[in-house]
């Protein structure tokens, strides 16, 4: 496995373990006011609540990523276009200054 890919995995479990400690966290205060819940209830309630912010949370990376891949290859394509604008844009500059090298002496 290689650095990059240990890196990668390291990331997404800490994502991970964060995200589930804001779904908890979240969860808990969702229920505090409850006080009518049993214990177990409430621990239902919770768990349920965990789970589905862990889902939108798995989505929205997932969104996240698909846009990021998308922006990735349009910023690619324009840079191609660029490098290739300057590039003719210096090869035409070159072509000027050479031949201006060569019919100044001409003319003089």
């Amino acid at each position: 496995m290689d650095t990059r890919t240990l890196i990668n995995e390291i990331e997404g479990h800490l994502l991970l373990t964060a995200a589930r400690a804001e779904g908890r966290a979240a969860a808990a205060r969702i229920t505090a006011p409850l006080d009518w819940l049993t214990t177990g209830q409430r621990e239902e309630l919770e768990r349920r609540f965990e789970a589905e912010y862990l889902e939108l949370a798995r989505d929205s990376w997932q969104r996240t990523a698909v846009r990021a891949g998308q922006l990735r290859r349009e910023y690619e394509r324009r840079y191609r276009g660029l490098r290739r604008r300057v590039l003719a844009g210096c090869l035409l500059g070159w072509a000027v200054v050479m031949a201006a090298g060569l019919l100044v002496p001409a003319l003089v």
